[in-house]
């Protein structure tokens, strides 16, 4: 492609939400940048699981060979950079990259994914993705009828723990501290035979990522194989702010069906966008993203009729 800093689209994130969005942009002949910074919040994830025709395979090998296909669109390039500003100069969003790089598009897609909070428990950040986990779609089946926990409280407590308890009869809950749940939803859990433990948890004992058991701050511990652990997260990427982009409540960017968010021109798609943390999810929203893009471009360039 020419060497020319103007694109069309530029997409910000080039994992597989982003490498979706540009494929459908690459098959629209659209002048396409994707910048990626080269570290998915799954990298640590053994394999990927719940996406029709690729269970099982590792994630790099998923976003490899995506990457391989999109980038068979010559119009379609890929830079290894980070996005760290973005400005809207007169009809044009301008992007600076760290290595002082700036590109400019038409309109952007932000696939920049979120940043997870680890909490300060030691061995918790080792084991995110392999045996500490967030989703039962995801990784349910792998750890079905072993010994599981959830670290959580109250209302996502209630919200799992029918999902997880389909998968194994043994689960217990751990609070890590003090819970919030009335009576009522104690002996909902009682009454499934759900335990909940509120000890604070210090550190978790595993090997290789594989978790062996807990260990509480009053020396006590637990045997464990899995633990589901729904924990904060931030935006990846402070851009879309920056724009003018609005979050909503739960702190992911807010955008309509079409994935378009509240700054036209400005579209966003997986899962900064979203609760549902899968593949599959991502690759359907980047796609959407890609096409609504392209139809845009397309219609502000159909030339009307004088009236």
């Amino acid at each position: 492609m020419e060497q020319s800093n103007a694109f069309d689209v530029i997409i910000i994130g080039g994992s597989y939400s982003g490498l979706s969005a540009a494929m459908a942009l690459g098959r629209s002949l659209r002048k396409v940048l994707i910048i990626d910074s080269g570290r998915p919040c799954n990298r640590q994830t053994p394999h990927s699981h719940n996406f029709i025709t690729q269970d099982g395979q590792t994630p790099a090998a998923i976003s490899s060979v995506a990457k391989e296909q999109v980038l068979q669109y010559k119009t379609v390039s890929f830079i290894e950079d980070k996005a760290i500003r973005g400005q809207k100069i007169d009809d044009r969003f301008v992007i600076t990259t760290e290595s002082q790089k700036e590109y400019t598009a038409k309109k952007l897609i932000f696939a920049t994914g979120v940043k997870d909070l680890m909490p300060n428990i030691k061995g918790f950040s080792d084991c995110w993705g392999i045996s500490v986990i967030h989703c039962p779609y995801c990784h349910g089946y792998e750890v079905r009828q072993q010994k599981t926990g959830i670290m959580t409280n109250l209302e996502v407590a209630l919200h799992m723990t029918p999902l997880i308890k389909n998968l194994t009869t043994d689960l217990t809950v751990f609070t890590n501290g003090e819970y919030q749940l009335d009576e009522q939803q104690l002996q909902m859990l009682t009454a499934n035979n759900i335990l909940v433990v509120d000890t604070p948890v210090k550190e978790i004992i595993h090997q290789k990522g594989y978790l062996n058991k807990l260990v509480f701050e009053d020396g006590s511990d637990f045997e464990l194989t899995a633990l589901y652990a729904p924990v904060p997260f931030e935006q990846h990427s402070d851009i879309p702010q920056q724009l003018g982009c609005e979050l909503t409540d739960m702190g992911h960017l807010s955008v309509d069906p079409f994935q378009k968010t509240n700054i036209d021109g400005i579209f966003a798609c997986g899962d900064s966008t979203v609760r549902l943390r899968s593949v599959a999810y991502a690759v359907s929203s980047g796609n959407i993203a890609g096409a609504v893009a392209n139809m845009e471009l397309s219609h502000e360039t159909f030339l009307q009729p004088a009236l």
